[in-house]
């Protein structure tokens, strides 16, 4: 790994935390997930998932929510799910021109982003009733309303930032699509 791809991850990590700092008092509502994607999606899925590892290694560490192990460690795992996905599509897309299909790329991304939020909240869920020695069940129902709150905010997020995000980092690094390729 060269320096560059250090800075970029070491970035990309402190944007995470700095961003859930400042929505800390807004409950599942987080950027977090969407930067660990866009990681992904710009510098592949090795890359991504590292981001989003370390991310929660260190959100999780020392959030005012609080700590506990289990959970922590589902949290770091299960949010490089994001970086893993958005690395795979990123090489997938790489040669499609976003101009062209903006609606319908909008539409996709925002479906992408509610379904990995799904994943991401059914397995950090589970993991929590078996914590605490709650039927999973339990768990689920009471934990709906947050669970819908952070997949329909990481869809709107994901569906309206994923574009321009991904247009301005392209252009920022020479105007190639960050060495990902359809090979």
């Amino acid at each position: 790994m060269n320096v560059r791809k250090i800075a970029i991850i070491a970035t990309f990590v402190a944007l995470c935390v700095a961003t859930n700092y400042a929505l800390a008092g807004v409950p599942n509502v987080k950027v977090m997930d969407f930067i660990v994607f866009i990681g992904g999606f710009c510098f592949g899925p090795f890359t991504g998932a590292l981001m989003g590892v370390l991310s929660w290694a260190v959100w999780g560490a020392i959030n005012p929510y609080g700590f506990v192990f289990q959970v922590w460690v589902a949290t770091m795992f299960s949010e490089a799910i994001y970086g893993i996905l958005g690395g795979l599509l990123g090489k997938n897309l790489a040669s499609t021109n976003f101009g062209d299909e903006r609606l319908n790329l909008s539409i996709f991304f925002g479906t992408m982003g509610f379904i990995m939020t799904l994943i991401y909240d059914l397995v950090t869920n589970v993991v929590f009733a078996l914590v605490v020695d709650w039927p999973i069940i339990v768990a689920i129902v009471f934990g709906m309303p947050f669970t819908i709150l952070h997949e329909v905010s990481n869809a709107a997020i994901f569906s309206v930032g994923s574009i321009p995000v991904i247009a301005v980092l392209e252009k920022v690094s020479g105007g190639n699509r960050f060495g990902n390729s359809k090979k």
